[in-house]
């Protein structure tokens, strides 16, 4: 499997991979809340390409997943208690993670996250962080089996949730 990073040209196959996700990932809508043109919004898709933050997972020519990898924290991971005290060039981040349908329970999720946390530590990372939803139990176990430790709760708002719990993981590379 090959990590690649998204061009712009890129954008279409990006957002069908989410709009499958969305469509035929079974209870996602109780997991995740991701909603067709809510979350994640074509804007923040192509911000994330813009910006060299995104990437496409490849196996064979055939678009596995995608996900945005920051190489710095978003302001509301500054409020939570981490384990590991590290400078804002020390940190990377994981957002909008999915994987196409068809290769889902597969163990293509884990590789991915290894392949991201793989490039952190290329960029001189020392701590792998995200979030995700209370309710995401499955991503939660996901992250925990690869040795994310949770670090904190955050109620935020977010447009395709309105208020709602946020836990916060981190991972030392």
């Amino acid at each position: 499997m090959d990590l690649i990073r998204a061009k712009q040209d890129d954008f279409r196959i990006i957002r069908d991979l989410y709009d499958d996700v969305i469509r035929n990932t079974p209870e996602l809508e109780k997991h995740a809340r991701w909603k067709i043109g809510s979350h994640p919004t074509d804007e923040t898709i192509i911000d994330y390409i813009h910006n060299n933050n995104m990437y496409m997972c490849m196996e064979d020519s055939k678009l596995i997943g995608v996900m945005a990898i920051l190489m710095k924290q978003d302001e509301d991971y500054h409020r939570i208690k981490w384990d590991l005290k590290s400078s804002e060039n020390e940190v990377a981040t994981l957002h909008i993670f999915a994987v196409a349908s068809d290769f889902q329970g597969r163990g293509f999720g884990k590789k991915m996250i290894r392949m991201a946390w793989e490039l952190a530590k290329s960029n001189g990372k020392i701590v792998f962080r995200l979030d995700t939803l209370a309710s995401n139990i499955p991503a939660q176990k996901m992250y925990e089996t690869l040795g994310f430790k949770l670090r904190g709760k955050q109620n935020l708002y977010a447009g395709n949730t309105g208020w709602s719990d946020f836990l916060y993981y981190e991972r030392i590379l």
